[in-house]
């Protein structure tokens, strides 16, 4: 009989050992990972202020000056319990691309089973958190709902100026009236107004490429050459995620392609919406964060993803579950803006 229940340590090797799809957002914008060994995730949100040294008499005492202000937050997440169900014959039958008559023994069908329900868990939690980067990198705001949870959206405090009103009439970048490359500058000198960042990336759905590449004052300016060393390469893209369209006015233009099945309705829908243009600087500083799991084997452990397994005994099924409790923050909100343009 094969072994049928792994170790803590065990599992989590194996999740440390899976790639993950692309999560293009996450890994520009928010590559660092904190992880708390409390139930609640504390983060910081910093705002900068265009202050300048204030005059005084020489003969007079200094004036003291507060330091530059950050706040700091804290949120209980919402649990991420996703539980896979191993039936006791499993390990007995072929598996997919296994030779017809099998040649893998019990145990290695089972190590294989493993390994691809892991993937699959993570997987999700992955393409969770990418859709938290996309509406984080949009709104500034995560909206967290779950059974039992509620809803909460966790405001993480952009200057209103930031999120502006959807282009109307003859300011629609289909309208061939319209000024995109002034509405990048604008939107651009803003962000770095409110955050003291240059928001050099511009991210676009599909519907904002197609009119930003057709405009009449783009079409013939945009470089779409080959710039490898600012981390552009337009060439064909194979996988989800980030593509590089070229530069202009030292802009790096970005399509996003990558969709997500909506649990409550089972839609297929885009992670970022295709009328929507998004800019972001790099000092966005995006962190993962990620609470403790409140499961006696977890301990209340800094980990990621919390991976555990057990027999029911009558009848006799396996368990399979991966916690997580995560929220994606962006520390610096002001380094972002987006704006609907179709």
């Amino acid at each position: 009989m094969p072994t049928t229940v792994f170790s803590t340590d065990v599992l989590l090797g194996v999740v440390e050992g899976l790639k993950t799809p692309n999560p293009a957002l996450l890994e520009r914008y928010f590559p660092t990972i904190q992880q708390s060994e409390a139930e609640q995730i504390h983060f910081d949100t910093i705002k900068s202020r265009r202050r300048i040294a204030p005059f005084v008499s020489p003969l007079v005492a200094g004036k003291v000056v507060e330091s530059q202000g950050w706040k700091a937050n804290t949120f209980s997440p919402a649990y991420i319990k996703d539980k896979r169900r191993f039936d006791p014959d499993k390990p007995f039958k072929r598996i997919a691309g296994e030779q017809i008559g099998g040649r893998l023994t019990p145990q290695q069908r089972l190590d294989a089973y493993l390994a691809t329900e892991l993937d699959d868990q993570v997987n999700m939690v992955t393409r969770r958190l990418e859709v938290m980067a996309s509406e984080a990198l949009r709104t500034a705001k995560v909206t967290v709902t779950g059974e039992g949870y509620g809803t909460v959206v966790v405001d993480f405090g952009r200057d209103p100026a930031l999120t502006p009103a959807a282009l109307a009439g003859t300011d629609k970048w289909t309208d061939p009236g319209s000024t995109p490359l002034d509405d990048l500058q604008d939107w651009s000198d803003l962000v770095l107004e409110k955050s003291g960042t240059t928001p050099v990336d511009v991210v676009m759905g599909v519907a904002a490429w197609k009119a930003f590449r057709t405009h009449d004052t783009v079409a013939k300016r945009l470089d779409v050459l080959r710039i490898q060393n600012n981390g552009l390469d337009v060439g064909a893209q194979q996988i989800e995620g980030l593509t590089p369209r070229g530069t202009i006015d030292g802009f790096n233009i970005w399509t996003y392609g990558g969709w997500y099945e909506d649990p409550d309705t089972g839609a297929v829908t885009p992670i970022w919406p295709a009328d929507i243009v998004g800019m972001a600087s790099a000092l966005v500083e995006g962190v993962r964060a990620f609470g403790g799991i409140k499961d006696p084997k977890a301990g209340l452990q800094a980990v990621p993803y919390f991976p555990k397994m057990w027999i029911e005994e009558d009848p006799a099924v396996t368990w399979l579950m991966l916690q997580a409790a995560p929220l994606v923050v962006p520390t610096r909100p002001d380094a972002t803006l987006a704006v609907d343009v179709v």
